[in-house]
């Protein structure tokens, strides 16, 4: 991979002590509500200078990134935020429960160089999904106006020996914490500081050669690259020719993957039996046991059973489940065949691209474009379909009609279509949970 890091990062309270009233979710999962929640326990809360627009989708007015970035200057100033003398990296622990199970999910932050997405001869930073412009657009302009990375990237690398994980894992073992945060969402966040030569020195080792899988954070790593670039020929010790990542083994035992639903909605001409009627030659359907929680049993029963990929539906008019899978064996070769087999057989690449584009969009919505909501799970599902506010509103707006039900997309799947160099449709995986912000700072000037 590129050059792996220690970097001086930008803290709260010196990176040390109970920090929960000052970080904050990522800005990408925060609307003005949450924003201001977060500002009430605390004025010096991150979010006030991470997410100065919203939404954060799209680019705002340039007085809105200047206070943020007037606000960061004020908050290093005054000593709200401290910059740390000594280069380092930072052991990081997730403690929480996923669908059942407690995870403690272990990884390291740093820097990274800046590099091109791609396949590079001693390992590269790959990307596995699509990135939209809006998003980058907004973190540009924060990212210019502030000259600093305010949340990291996660990434994911194969460490197929588990000897990166291992070293994460003793610091942690070896001594208490040096800071915390608990944001009440029953997810606990602990750091350790190291800056001691032979465990940084170690740690590089174990990533050498390997590649960075992006997890979360395209629209961030590409603004890096960007942001690089808009400054011309800087030194090769230039803070920006380094990002801020998050690191985690893909041998890491804590790490967790769900899935990603598709609510669709504002089609015209839509009802279930229409739906199954248009889509007879190309998908299948058929009846299954009537209950939204018992679709994961369900799809998993279907696709042992037609040896092929599986989904579940479910009509919001009706509350009836039904299960389906591709009617033909590798339905997306005829019109993907420049795309790799592991590509064409995902299950949201088959929904995007024959699922919507070939069935809902010309049959049942007059070749207009489909609205979409991505849920992650089946109470998220259920609840937008009551009209309940659960932050996966239907984009573009429209009544809520059909719920294609998915399973996690697999590790492997990530690994094998990144080194292709293809990306995966928008909302392809979901890594629970994500990473706290303001844990630390990257300070680009």
């Amino acid at each position: 991979m590129p050059a792996v890091h220690p970097f001086r990062a930008v803290q709260y309270k010196k990176g040390t002590g109970d920090v929960s009233s000052l970080v904050a979710p990522p800005y990408d999962v925060l609307d003005s509500s949450s924003k201001q929640t977060l500002l009430h326990k605390d004025a010096g809360n991150v979010v006030g200078i991470d997410l100065p627009h919203v939404p954060a989708k799209e680019l705002g007015p340039p007085e809105a990134y200047q206070g943020a970035a007037d606000s960061f200057a004020s908050m290093l100033d005054s000593g709200v935020l401290f910059k740390r003398e000594k280069p380092a990296m930072f052991a990081y622990r997730q403690g929480f429960e996923f669908e059942g199970k407690q995870y403690q999910r272990c990884g390291m932050a740093c820097t990274l160089d800046t590099v091109e997405f791609g396949p590079r001869e001693g390992g590269g930073v790959l990307a596995h999904e699509q990135t939209f412009g809006g998003p980058k657009e907004d973190r540009m302009a924060l990212m210019k106006a502030s000259k600093c990375q305010f949340s990291p990237i996660f990434g994911l690398h194969p460490d197929e020996d588990g000897s990166a994980t291992s070293i994460v894992r003793t610091v942690i073992d070896s001594r208490p914490a040096d800071m915390t945060a608990d944001l009440g969402d029953g997810i606990s966040h602990e750091i350790w500081t190291i800056d001691d030569a032979a465990t940084l020195d170690a740690y590089k080792s174990a990533l050498a050669g390997e590649d960075v899988f992006v997890a979360d954070g395209h629209h961030r790593y590409t603004t890096a690259i960007n942001y690089l670039d808009s400054l011309g020929d800087v030194p090769h010790d230039h803070p920006a020719r380094q990002t801020m990542f998050v690191l985690v083994s893909m041998a890491d035992e804590g790490l967790a993957i769900g899935p990603t639903h598709r609510v669709l909605g504002g089609m015209e001409d839509y009802t279930i039996e229409k739906f199954i009627e248009a889509g007879q030659g190309l998908l299948n359907v058929e009846p299954i046991v009537n209950d939204p929680q018992k679709f994961d049993q369900q799809i998993a029963t279907l696709a042992q059973r037609e040896h092929t990929n599986a989904f579940g539906i479910y009509d919001f008019a009706t509350g009836l489940c039904y299960g389906a899978w591709p009617a033909i064996a590798d339905p997306l070769e005829e019109r993907f065949p420049q795309q790799s087999k592991p590509w064409r057989s995902l299950d949201v690449a088959i929904i995007q691209h024959m699922i919507v584009e070939e069935i809902c969009q010309p049959e049942l919505n007059k070749g207009n474009p489909i609205n979409w909501a991505f849920p992650h799970s089946i109470d998220e599902v259920l609840a937008i379909g009551r009209g309940d506010e659960t932050g996966s509103a239907i984009k573009g707006g429209g009544k809520p009609q059909i719920a294609i039900i998915v399973r996690p997309t697999p590790l492997d799947a990530v690994r094998d279509i990144s080194r292709a160099n293809e990306r995966m449709p928008q909302k392809s995986t979901f890594f629970y949970p994500k990473l706290a912000t303001g844990l630390w700072l990257n300070p680009l000037d």
